[in-house]
């Protein structure tokens, strides 16, 4: 085959997006001669071979393709290239050298018209910028400048990229519905297959990051399968898939698929090995972490999450939730206390308060509980999205059991059945029977609290949730009588034994305020008048 034909067959492959094909018959030609391949066919061996998985010969081709433009005197045709240079570059860690590109761009871009569209893709640069330095009202108004810049050129990539800059940052602000509509209109161009395909990978991952974060598990279920179907298009493809894989286990996991989430985490950990990519496979471990930790393996969970921390990725709260399986409250308490007070932004925010919840009840800061499922419940009404809201009413069915109110407690524990299983989340919704049946046995109704505990234990059964099946299990065959908690019968055993409040709290490392509360809460429940009265219930019943 000739150079011309083969020329031929490359753009082809290129069009048909079989990367590895336009990759190889793209380098056959330029292996015949070095003029060969002229601007536009550098462009696309290049980015072939970044997403054939190349990134060495992607960044050759870049760099080959600037010195092609500035020896021809195309300025803005190198300045594209230093821009992709400055992306590739930046994507695999090289942050010095990437912005040693990027300075090189913006230098050649101050001698040209002001309205070019490359000032547009230079502003792709900026944005990241301004986010580094924490400028987010800068970074708005770059991703609002791009987008405008992008149609008044008809470039749809730079109108997508900046929908997209724009919908994180209102998103992050707390203006949820409002950047969701942004992020939808740019998925519309990528659906529509308006996008190149770098731009469209990145479009795809930024929207379905965006939905899991604020857990609209809805959006991202139905924009994870549209991911990867785009993926499985592209046999090929190596950038993307990894995170493509992520977002899988995650909707696995919430399905309680666990086993086959944990293939995906796996998967994905290969695919960010391939693509030299270690940050991101940092998330991926401490997913799998999270699915470990949940199935009882608290070892391997560790592990994971260990190896997360290596990547350079805090793996939290799972981390601080899998201390308080171990018994390390004070350990789980410090932890979610100091992320609580370094993350501001609400989105990030709400990705921590289920599990400060959790902890804080364990740990019996029941006040600063009640304060922070409060701010929770703010937050996903202000969002709206189903899978926060569910996990709100669960954290408002929790912290009212823990102060002794079944009767505020159950209508939370059903709102939270109900929102989880409306996202198809069988795991979730069986924790939220528990708080049920919890809150059921409070109001002395056991027979209905038996068979809340009963569907619950079935469900972590089936799905392999190892911790809350054994604990579901006791709950279910050995409840206390008079439905007091664990702890309210430690407190009345060390009150029988003749300690007044001030030494409860110092045994059990409680406040006095705490110790009160739960001697009170055993007297409603007992119905019983005084400390004698609960001592001799105590004594009846062979608690002590």
């Amino acid at each position: 085959m000739g150079i011309v034909d083969e020329l031929e067959q490359a753009r082809q492959a290129f069009e048909r997006r079989d990367w590895t094909a336009a990759y190889a018959r793209l380098s056959t030609v330029d292996d015949a001669g070095p003029d060969e391949l002229g601007p536009d066919d550098l462009m696309a061996l290049g980015t072939a071979a970044y997403l054939a998985g190349d990134d060495d010969a992607c960044i050759r081709a870049f760099q080959r393709g600037y010195q092609s433009g500035i020896a021809g005197g195309d300025t803005l045709r190198a300045i594209r290239f230093a821009f992709w240079l400055g992306l590739v570059l930046s994507a695999r860690g090289e942050a010095a050298v990437a912005g040693g590109w990027v300075a090189r761009a913006q230098r050649l871009l101050a001698d040209q018209p002001e309205d070019v569209v490359e000032r547009g893709y230079l502003m792709i640069h900026d944005f990241f910028r301004c986010l580094d330095r924490q400028d987010f009202a800068g970074a708005l108004r770059v991703g609002t400048e791009m987008a405008e810049l992008g149609r008044r050129f008809g470039n749809a990539d730079l109108v997508a990229q900046g929908l997209v800059c724009q919908g994180r940052l209102l998103i992050y602000s707390g203006q949820v519905p409002e950047g969701l509509a942004l992020l939808d209109e740019a998925m519309v161009a990528v659906a529509a297959g308006e996008l190149s395909p770098i731009f469209a990978g990145n479009v795809y991952c930024a929207m379905v990051e965006a939905c899991q974060e604020i857990m609209d598990f809805g959006r991202a279920s139905a924009w994870t399968s549209a991911l990867t179907r785009w993926c499985d298009s592209q046999p090929d493809l190596v950038p993307f898939t990894g995170q493509c894989a992520v977002h899988r286990g995650q909707i696995l996991r919430l399905r309680g698929a666990f086993v086959e989430a944990l293939e995906e985490f796996d998967l994905a950990c290969r695919r960010y090995a391939a693509a030299h990519s270690r940050a991101a496979a940092g998330l991926a471990v401490s997913e799998r972490g999270d699915v470990l930790r949940i199935r009882g393996d608290l070892t391997l969970a560790e592990a994971s999450y260990e190896q997360a921390s290596g990547f350079g990725y805090e793996p939290q709260p799972g981390l601080a939730l899998l201390w308080l399986a171990r018994g390390r409250t004070p350990a789980a308490l410090a932890a979610i206390r100091r992320l609580l007070a370094e993350t501001p932004d609400p989105v990030h925010r709400s990705r921590l308060l289920p599990a400060a919840v959790e902890i804080l009840v364990a740990g019996e800061s029941l006040d600063e509980a009640e304060r922070v499922c409060g701010e929770l419940t703010e937050i996903a009404a202000a969002f709206g999205c189903g899978g926060l809201r569910a996990m709100a009413a669960y954290c408002a069915g929790l912290v009212a059991l823990a102060v002794g109110d079944p009767e505020r407690a159950l209508p939370q524990a059903r709102l939270a059945t109900q929102l989880w299983g409306g996202v198809q989340a069988p795991y979730e919704v069986a924790r939220a029977r528990v708080l049920v049946g919890r809150a059921f046995r409070g109001m002395g109704d056991e027979d209905s609290a038996t068979a809340e505990l009963t569907a619950a234990l079935q469900t972590f059964t089936s799905v392999g949730a190892a911790s809350c099946r054994e604990e579901t299990a006791r709950l279910l065959h050995r409840p206390s009588p008079g439905g007091l908690t664990p702890r309210e019968v430690e407190v009345l055993r060390l009150v029988a034994a003749g300690n007044s409040n001030t030494s409860v709290a110092q045994q059990l490392v409680l406040s006095e305020k705490t110790v009160a509360r739960h001697l009170s809460n055993i007297f409603t429940k007992l119905d019983v008048p005084s400390r004698t009265a609960a001592v001799a219930f105590a004594r009846e019943h062979d608690l002590l």
